[in-house]
């Protein structure tokens, strides 16, 4: 069986082409200056470094012709799907729904919200729009999984420890095979990313498995599954 170098041990592919990736969260409200992200006081730089290889990664799905994914973390524009804990939670200089130098934040259709230019999303690829940190709470994405037959995730995106862990964890009580990028995923804190790593991969893949770009690449390069669904 084909598989990719990873860790705790190697993932093992199907036989059948039922992969998909997925792409947390790569909007310009926690990538840019002015957003959301920089709002709060982070350094967003720290983020924009993973672009160039989760583009590299993207471009490696498309090519394959394999199911991509993308998600926003966004509310409706009269926030009626965002608790008022959420919208008051960290005393920031901007919250939700206010306005800020690219429209309100975090708001369905503002221009902040949109996915950077980078990675923006090609006819044919999912777009799902998330109130919440995981992207299965109240989206259509379990329907979009089973409906396509997908079984293995591989999860990127932003950032690590909140919205990339949250969707990794719900897609392994749900059943799926899931791995996280390594360098394909980032975090405003480099330890909180590095504390993530390490507790999906703990005690055998509680959680599931870490690989790099490079590792997935080769190894679904060298995959020759039966079928491809899409």
């Amino acid at each position: 069986m084909a598989s990719i170098s990873a860790q705790p041990y190697d993932y093992e592919l199907p036989e059948v082409s039922q992969v998909a990736l997925v792409v947390i969260d790569m909007q310009r409200d926690f990538l840019e200056p002015g957003g959301f992200g920089d709002a709060l006081g982070n350094d967003v730089t720290r983020l924009q470094a993973i672009v160039p290889t989760l583009k590299r990664l993207l471009d490696g799905f498309r090519t394959l012709q394999l199911p991509i994914i993308h998600t926003l973390e966004c509310h409706q524009p009269d926030l009626s799907d965002c608790p008022p804990s959420k919208i008051k939670r960290g005393r920031s200089r901007l919250t939700i729904g206010a306005e800020g130098p690219m429209g309100r934040i975090l708001v369905k259709g503002e221009p902040g919200n949109g996915i950077i230019a980078e990675l923006a999303p090609l006819p044919g690829e999912f777009v799902i729009h998330k109130p919440g940190k995981g992207a299965f709470y109240n989206t259509e994405l379990a329907t979009i999984l089973q409906q396509h037959s997908i079984t293995h995730l591989f999860i990127t995106g932003v950032t690590t420890e909140v919205c990339v862990q949250t969707t990794m964890r719900e897609a392994n009580d749900r059943g799926y095979e899931c791995l996280m990028v390594e360098d394909c995923t980032e975090s405003y804190f480099p330890e909180f990313k590095q504390a993530t790593l390490a507790m999906v991969r703990a005690q055998g893949g509680i959680v599931g498995w870490t690989a790099t770009a490079d590792q997935v690449l080769k190894g679904l390069e060298q995959w020759k599954p039966s079928t491809v669904l899409v």
